[in-house]
């Protein structure tokens, strides 16, 4: 019949205490509106009942029809074993509530309520197994359960031995439980048949409520015997049916996407699905019972007793535990005399434990309760085991049997017929945990238990779907993008059981204490059991096992102590879930068989056609045809997978997952500059996406960021290992190592394809420009992936990093062709001209730069767009100076063509500081660029001064020319911001204002004509060649350039002296002149440093020079410059004496020029002994024209003129 949810159904009377409700709903199914619990107090000792009914498939309760005295139950009803909604699946048999509990009916529970098992729930069950344990204490009869345990909940079955032993003698399965059962348990006990009393019963009985649903009366003809016979024998075939067990389950195809809908045994086919908290002890509970209500009674049981049967403690522990687990508040009993009605008594369902006859203690029932319930969790330890809780008819010992291990023995373990069930529950457990989106990782250990279980009980040959899924969710529980948070435990891999709860040795209850381990009569019997209670009576002990009744769980997630062991574990169980696909492959025939230990022979083209960025560029475009067609969702497959089925969605996920681990793998290797490796783990994440994109039928964008981002750290990794070719020998052998696994998972891949659309990106080259061409074209695929769809605008982050990569990798490409260029330029000795070779060079090298610039411009990188701009101009430079060689060095002239590239460089390093804007920007970047801007026009000038056009302009106008071109030098040359540069600067500029004045000195010695013109220069030579020492007097590096413009100034004075004609104006430029001479002192204090550092070196070998050390003197150079100075000392002191001597014939006596004209000849005179002296060493010269100088200073023998 059709299940409907039952409205109101299941209400406790008015007046019931502490309603709750419980949110724990299955997909499709909701909670009763009315669904309530009520705690019953009974004698003063506290028993706390509440019932939530979670299901229910029973229609809207009616009330019951009380017969009339003298009716007589033997005749049947008219609506007899006719279908009834109102007694729901005991409407077609005549079992009633009694009937027999199927194997697997906690299992079908468990599926329709799976947020329930594994964490809120103590015990699954039938309500009829759930009575048959509580009632151990007082009964007799014999108890055969199946016990498993799924996280801390427990899952009881029925385990009928006697059919299993009836099916074993026709398939030959479960002949080893027979044989343990025959030899070590009950011999002699066997099955009784049962009465034709205990057939009358049930027929009264259900005759009975057929009647009381009815209502009407009606009799009919009391059947024949051979009827009779015939409902007993279909009672007999339903009951069987009941109970059937299937054969050692197969799975059918439908099991994976809906186990519970299988046709093994496995439906709830529950009335209701009931959550009953009895104490603290948490139930999900399955019961047929009809329940009556309406009128007077909103609820109550209905039962038919014998009048002449009094009723016994098992019986009111039945009618009570039905009642509780029901939420039903009263109790009606039918009595009946040999089938005829006499009376009706209505019992509350408090009062039913102190009925004449039937008193027990509720308090014991519950202390039995926790008993059993402590029992069993502290010996049923092990997830998937199949335990088997039995005790004989008659006696009084309880032993528990792990029936896995015991099947572990025989040939087939998978014979267990549970085997299949658990695994699904397993499965199905670990899938919903995983599925909750706020599922705290903590959980995940949990899961992962859950899971391990699960495979550990399937057979592989078997079920490979349901292996392959969970391995895949396995690799799912390990994050691969953050480090793992150790949340729940610190302890160490191996430390982590296979087992949900692993304490079950370390804290076992002592014998003497409760029984669990007692000495049997039989020592074999003691080897097999698991536990054993010795004796029921324990049961009914308050807290007898209430040491052990709490046990906690360790499903410790592994502690994963780095990147590459997560990624190691999530790989080991991919292998394991393409393994599974693989195998259930049909066409594995038709494939070559391959060994995985072997590596794959792959196919090469010819180096000529796959080498160098012809060769690339062709594989670019086979590569972006390819991902065109992916949008299409072209499917090609080597092995013959069907598109859509499981195998195919499976083992796309696997292999996504696979790819993932490597790029994550090849992330980590990259960090720690293991170049080799990270290759070798980005080729197998590229394979294994190739291999996705010719299984994929529907490619999603996820997976094409995915394949950029691939592509993108591909790119990183070609750039590194081409910038670290040193280390080449051990990036090779680290590319080329390979474990087992990746051999076994390239195996996998190479069933579907051959994972050679990526071969391009990932080769180690030993030559520079190709791997620096396939960097480049790693990120420029990347980009192309990008621009396929809306990724670009859906990941401007990894879009922005892409273009900034495919910008730095053009610089760099560039920078290497225009190096190219410059070592050939260098290498060119005979030929002047410029080659084609350093032509396409400079094409190359500008074409990646200008290319670089756009990318970084597109992005509004300012300061990497003005550091291509500045390599740009550096390439223009290096343009002019190949053009410089051309013609004979004598007759060498500045070049339109030099002119041409210099301001070309110009024009760039000019728009690099209008890309920058400010200094503030980025200073470095900032100073870097003026500086080259500096040098160009410093360069430019240089060379227009030292080889000047003369054939194509004027003198003027080149003069004009170099002017402007020093001063733009100048003003790009920052001389006063303090730096590692600032040195430099000041040198650039001290060299600048020398060459100006050096040129306006020459102007002046050649130019004839016009004063004024004249005039000008030579303010401006003076000025310069003051500026000039100055800032050569800042540096302590430059003694030589000091002195070189001290002596061009001296040369300077003497050439105005030239043209004085009164003594008086002579003398003071003399004057003047020596003024300059003794302000070299610095200049020579500098040169005698250093020469006496030379001195004392020698005498210290052992010791290396400092690395901050200056350069060591020219020599030659130093030996010139003092020949000349002392020349020109000599020549001025002459002078000097010359003048002052003939000026004071002429005038009076002056005491200042008497002391000054001696001092200068005494001078003079040391000055022409020490250079009549050939032999005086270099330093021994510096020492004496230090001394003359400060005589001179010392004498007034100079002026204070300023500089």
């Amino acid at each position: 019949m059709a299940d409907s949810k039952e409205a109101g159904a299941e209400a406790p009377p008015a007046g019931a205490a502490a309603r709750e409700g419980l949110s724990l709903l299955s997909q499709g199914e909701s909670e009763e509106p009315t669904a309530q619990g009520s705690a019953l107090f009974l004698g003063g000792n506290e028993v706390k009942s509440r019932a939530v009914v979670k299901y229910s498939s029973a229609p809207p309760r009616t009330a019951f029809a009380r017969l009339e005295e003298k009716t007589d139950l033997k005749l049947p009803p008219a609506n007899w074993l006719r279908e009834s909604a109102k007694l729901g699946p005991a409407g077609t048999t005549i079992l009633g509530n009694s009937r027999k509990s199927k194997p697997f009916s906690s299992f079908g529970m468990a599926y329709d309520f799976i947020d329930s098992v594994g964490n809120d729930v103590d015990v699954v069950s039938d309500s009829e197994n759930i009575k048959k344990l509580l009632k151990i204490p007082y009964s007799k009869s014999h108890v055969s359960m199946a016990v498993h345990r799924i996280g801390r909940t427990l899952l009881l079955d029925e385990l009928d031995i006697q059919e299993l032993f009836m099916r074993s003698s026709q398939t030959g399965d479960w002949t080893w439980l027979k044989e343990f059962y025959q030899r070590l348990i009950d011999q002699k006990w066997q099955r009784k048949k049962k009465s034709k009393e205990h057939w009358y019963q049930k027929a009264i009985l259900s005759k009975f409520l057929y009647y009381s649903i009815n209502g009407d009366g009606a009799a009919q003809p009391v059947p024949s015997a051979t009827e009779q016979q015939e409902s007993s024998s279909s009672d007999q075939t339903n009951d069987s049916d009941g109970a059937s067990w299937p054969a050692p389950f197969e799975m059918p195809s439908s099991v994976s996407e809906d186990p519970s809908a299988s046709s093994q045994g496995l439906k709830n086919d529950f009335v209701r699905n009931i959550l009953w908290t009895f104490e603290d002890i948490h139930m999900l509970v399955g019961s047929n019972m009809p329940i009556f209500g309406g009128g007077r009674y909103p609820a109550v049981s209905l039962r038919l007793r014998d009048n002449n049967k009094p009723i016994n403690v098992l019986t009111g522990i039945d009618y009570w535990l039905d009642n509780l687990i029901c939420n039903v508040p009263e109790l009606v009993m039918c009595f009946h005399v040999n089938g005829i009605v006499q009376k009706y008594e209505m019992i509350k369902t408090e009062e039913i434990p102190n009925l004449e006859n039937s008193n027990f203690s509720t308090k014991v029932i519950k202390d039995i309760a926790q008993n059993i319930l402590s029992f069993l969790k502290s010996n049923c330890t092990k997830e998937g085991h199949t335990y088997w809780l039995f005790k004989a008819s008659g006696s009084d010992i309880v032993k528990l049997y792990d029936l896995t291990t015991l099947c572990e023995e025989t040939e087939d373990k998978y014979q267990n017929p549970f085997t299949m069930p658990v695994a699904i529950l397993l499965y199905k457990v670990a899938c919903n945990m995983m599925m909750k989106k706020n599922q705290n990782k903590k959980h995940y250990g949990t899961v992962r238990t859950l899971l391990l279980n699960c495979v550990k009980l399937l057979d592989k040959s078997r079920h490979p779907q349901i292996i392959a899924s969970a391995n895949y969710m396995l690799s799912e529980l390990f994050q691969l993008d953050e480090p793992k948070k150790e949340e729940s435990s610190e302890s160490p891999l191996n430390e982590n059981s296979d087992e949900s709860y692993s304490e079950e040795e370390e804290e076992m209850p002592d014998s003497d204490e409760n029984g669990s381990y007692s000495t049997g009569s039989d020592p074999s019997d003691d080897n097999k059991a698991v536990a054993i209670i010795k004796s029921v009576g324990e049961l009914s002990v308050p807290e007898k096992y209430k040491s052990i009744h709490q046990i906690r769980p360790s499903c410790a997630f592994p502690v994963c102590h780095d990147t590459e062991e997560r990624c190691r574990l999530v790989l080991s169980y991919v292998l394991e879930g393409l393994k599974s696909v693989d195998s259930s492959i049909k066409k594995e025939s038709d494939l070559p068989a391959a060994d995985p230990n072997t590596p794959i022979p792959l196919k090469y083209e010819d180096e000529s056609t796959r080498g160098g960025p012809e060769g690339l560029e062709k594989q670019m475009a086979l590569f972006l045809d390819k991902m065109g067609s992916l949008q299409k969702g072209n499917y090609s497959s080597q092995s013959g997978m069907i598109p859509g089925s499981w195998q195919h969605k499976m083992k796309l996920q696997l292999i996504l997952k696979s790819s993932k681990a490597y790029y994550v793998l090849s992330d980590a290797a990259m960090s720690l500059q293991k170049y080799g490796r990270a290759l070798r783990y980005i080729k197998l994440a590229l394979q294994s996406h190739d291999t996705y994109c010719c299984l994929c039928t529907n490619m999603l964008s996820e997976v094409l960021l995915f394949l950029s981002q691939y592509l993108t750290l591909c790119g990183d990794i070609q750039l590194m290992l081409a910038q670290n070719a040193n280390n080449r020998a051990a990036h090779l052998e680290e590319f080329n190592y390979q474990t087992k696994e990746d051999q076994e998972i390239l195996h996998s891949l190479h069933r579907e394809s051959s994972c050679q659309g990526f071969a391009w990106a990932t080769d180690l080259s030993t030559d520079l420009e190709s791997q620096l061409s396939v960097s480049c074209k790693c990120y420029e695929a990347a980009n192309e992936i990008l621009q396929f769809s809306d990724l670009k605008s859906q990941n401007p982050e990894h879009y922005v990093q892409v273009l900034k990569r495919m910008g730095n990798i053009r610089n760099e490409i560039g920078v290497f062709y225009m190096n190219q260029a410059a070592a050939l330029q260098s290498e060119r000795l005979v030929s002047k001209t410029v080659s084609t070779a350093e032509q396409q060079l400079w094409k190359k090298s500008f074409s990646c730069f200008e290319k670089g610039i756009h990318n970084f411009e597109s992005i509004d990188d300012a300061t990497n767009a003005a550091l291509l701009l500045c390599n740009t101009g550096r390439l223009m430079r290096i343009c002019a100076q190949a053009h410089c060689g051309a013609g004979d060095e004598f007759k060498r002239e500045f070049s339109p063509e030099e002119g041409l590239y210099y301001n070309k460089a110009v024009d760039y390093y000019l728009k690099a500081l209008r890309s920058l804007g400010t200094r503030d920007i980025h200073p470095a970047v900032w100073d870097s660029v003026n500086w080259e801007l500096s040098t160009t026009y410093f360069t430019m000038a240089t060379l227009q001064q030292d080889y000047a056009p003369l054939s194509r302009k004027a003198q003027e106008q080149i003069e004009k020319e170099v002017s402007e071109a020093m001063m733009k030098s100048l003003k790009y040359c920052d001389v006063e911001s303090v730096s590692a540069r600032q040195p430099l600067c000041q040198y650039r500029a001290a060299t600048i204002h020398h060459r100006l004045a050096s040129m306006y000195h020459s102007c002046l010695r050649n130019q004839v004509g016009d004063e004024q013109l004249r005039k000008q220069h030579r303010v401006l030579a003076d000025l310069h060649y003051s500026k000039a020492g100055k800032l050569f007097q800042l540096l302590k590096d430059a003694p030589c350039e000091l002195l070189r413009v001290q002596l061009e100034r001296v040369a300077f004075a003497e050439f105005q002296m030239t043209s004085q004609n009164s003594n008086v104006g002579k003398l003071k430029t003399l004057s003047g002149a020596l003024d300059i001479m003794v302000r070299t002192k610095h200049a020579f204090q500098l040169i005698r440093k250093e020469l006496a550092e030379e001195f004392d070196q020698p005498k210290s070998e052992e010791t290396p020079p400092a690395a901050d050390s200056s350069p060591s003197l020219n020599r030659e150079e130093v030996t010139k410059l003092l020949s000349i100075f002392e020349s020109r000392l000599s020549f001025l002191l002459l002078q000097s004496i010359k003048l002052l001597s003939s000026t004071k014939k002429k005038t009076s006596s002056n005491l200042d020029e008497d002391v000054v004209l001696k001092t200068n000849k005494q001078v003079y005179s040391q000055l022409l002994r020490a250079t009549a002296n050939k032999n005086a060493s270099l330093l021994e010269r510096v020492d004496l024209l230090i001394h003359l100088l400060d005589q001179l200073a010392r004498g007034g023998g100079s002026s204070a003129v300023v500089q």
